[in-house]
């Protein structure tokens, strides 16, 4: 088994502390840091296999993003060093709408966003429409996200999402909305192209999204 493989299965069976170690090796070496990203963006696809086909729950996609998320910190300051920048597939802006403070869905999606190969800008939670509209003024994302626990927070999608009309910015953007409240009909409610209720599943089709794109 090469190290690419060791590397990639240990972050499958959720073997942190060989993820890290390996990672660590491979950095020391001088391997090149995109390679490891590369291989990142191939664990967290088979990740979202795992979770389809029921292999993984909600605490292993917690797990595997928190395994995910300190190896992307370990090889960022290594690319800064070579001045290298990783060829990125899309920008998304992701935020919990106004009148929801919950993260823990959101920050799952972010890490396994990222580790797909997304820029990930993250606006946080209690997020008010007009903070979207400006965010996808400044960093003109490809995909904007939001998240929601809790029932308000539909309406919250609707009115941010008819803020982003409003600014002429909608045609602009795809939007996919998530959380445990979310479903068909809040989606067509709120006028997102698509809803999820599990991080997996959302960059899923987030990253189908960016490859119709190309």
């Amino acid at each position: 088994m090469s190290i690419s493989e060791a590397f990639i299965n240990s972050i499958l069976e959720l073997d942190e502390r060989r993820a890290i170690e390996l990672a660590r090796v491979r950095i020391s070496e001088g391997e090149d840091p995109l390679k490891i990203l590369e291989e990142l963006k191939t664990a967290a696809e088979k990740i979202g296999e795992k979770y389809e086909r029921g292999e993984f729950f909600i605490a292993d996609l917690v797990m595997a993003g928190e395994i995910m998320k300190e190896i992307s910190e370990l090889v960022r300051p290594r690319l800064r060093e070579l001045g290298k920048t990783r060829e990125l597939i899309g920008r998304l802006v992701i935020g919990t709408v106004e009148g929801d403070i919950h993260d823990i869905g959101k920050n799952i999606v972010v890490t396994m966003a990222e580790a797909a190969g997304f820029e990930v800008i993250d606006l946080g939670v209690d997020v008010p429409p007009w903070k979207f509209v400006e965010a996808i003024k400044q960093y003109k994302p490809d995909i904007v996200g939001m998240s929601c626990l809790i029932t308000i927070g539909i309406e919250s999608m609707k009115k941010t999402v008819d803020a982003i009309k409003e600014a002429g910015l909608r045609d602009k953007v795809r939007i996919i909305i998530g959380g445990g409240r979310v479903d068909e009909y809040a989606k067509e409610y709120s006028g997102a192209d698509a809803w999820t209720n599990d991080a997996a599943t959302g960059v899923k089709k987030m990253m189908e999204w960016m490859r119709e794109k190309r």
